[in-house]
């Protein structure tokens, strides 16, 4: 079953399905829809959660066990599994198409992907997860609907802004929905419900912090890695959440695999920078990065983001040495050095 992202409200508020499937790259809009998931989940009884990511050297009989596991209070449980490369393999493949055919209904399955591309989508398993799940492809906000997009958000917290305005924070982000999302709070507790003159919208978006998390991947993307260790000490030292760190560099080291995998099929670089709604500052880079950065460190670099995620969530506590911060920072340097 097909679900648009914004019936899914009315849609949790009802009944709840034993298997969800997100695929999307807008990271906000996917981690959203996958909270009102767990809320939903939460409220009917499901207070037991197993989080599976698949990494390397996964073993899909974690999955199924998982999902044939008794609980130990009796409890309905969540099981979230995350692909981050959205390629299970072979193995994970059948796995996954034995799992859609054998659901518990004592469980609750949310399997969330990125975006698959066209060869992805016709794939057996991808067939029978749409085929047994409540599916929900959540497509990506375009250049030209982003200020339609801020608009709609900030009437939902009581507030509007002429079009120079919108225009100006979607320029600003350069279509990054979580920096969007962080900019319309941020005018959210600064000013009252009401329009908000163009001076307003200016000075909050414009007053940010010395250390910008958007601004680490330009470092790292150009190879600056004085820039980048001075950065990513910053933000430690100001307070940022690492999680927000960290999703900042994956989705770059993703944009650079994907643009990677174009150009090998032979697609030039600006249909492909307009195709992923990459410009600014970020497209003058991607091209010096790209020849720079090879294919395998770039792999290996998503494999080691996915082993930070874990050390983040208490999952790995010794996967690097050192602390989760230098963790962190082997990775940006990874992708920095190329």
């Amino acid at each position: 079953m097909q679900l648009r992202a914004d019936a899914l409200d009315q849609h949790v508020a009802r009944t709840l399905a034993p298997l969800y499937v997100i695929t999307s790259d807008e990271h906000l809009l996917a981690l959203e829809a996958a909270d009102k998931i767990r809320r939903a989940a939460r409220a009917q009884g499901y207070s037991e959660r197993d989080v599976l990511t698949v990494e390397r050297n996964f073993k899909w009989g974690e999955l199924l066990a998982a999902n044939q596991a008794m609980s130990l209070f009796g409890d309905k449980k969540l099981i979230e599994l995350r692909i981050p490369t959205g390629k299970p393999g072979k193995d994970g493949g059948a796995a996954l198409q034995a799992y859609a055919k054998d659901l518990s209904p004592d469980n609750l399955t949310l399997i969330t992907l990125p975006k698959l591309d066209w060869q992805t989508q016709k794939a057996a398993w991808v067939a029978a997860l749409q085929q047994a799940a409540v599916y929900i492809d959540i497509p990506s906000i375009e250049r030209n609907a982003l200020p339609g997009w801020i608009a709609n958000r900030l009437a939902a917290q009581g507030q509007s802004a002429e079009r120079a305005s919108l225009d100006f924070i979607a320029d600003r982000v350069e279509g990054n929905l979580l920096a969007a999302h962080q900019e319309i709070q941020k005018l959210g507790l600064l000013h009252e419900p009401g329009k908000l003159a163009h001076e307003q919208v200016q000075d909050a978006v414009l007053n940010v912090a010395r250390y910008d998390v958007f601004k680490l991947s330009e470092a790292m993307l150009s190879g600056d890695t004085a820039r980048l260790i001075r950065m990513l000490e910053g933000l430690k030292g100001e307070g940022e959440a690492l999680p927000l760190v960290l999703w900042a560099v994956s989705e770059e080291i993703r944009t650079l695999l994907k643009l990677k995998a174009g150009m090998a099929q032979g697609r030039p670089l600006p249909a492909l920078l307009k195709e992923y709604r990459i410009w600014g500052p970020r497209e003058r880079l991607m091209e010096p990065a790209l020849r720079r950065i090879s294919l395998p460190t770039l792999e290996a670099a998503m494999q080691q983001a996915a082993q930070v995620d874990r050390m983040v969530k208490g999952l790995r506590a010794k996967a690097f040495a050192g602390d989760q911060w230098d963790a962190m920072l082997q990775l940006a340097l990874r992708v920095a050095r190329g």
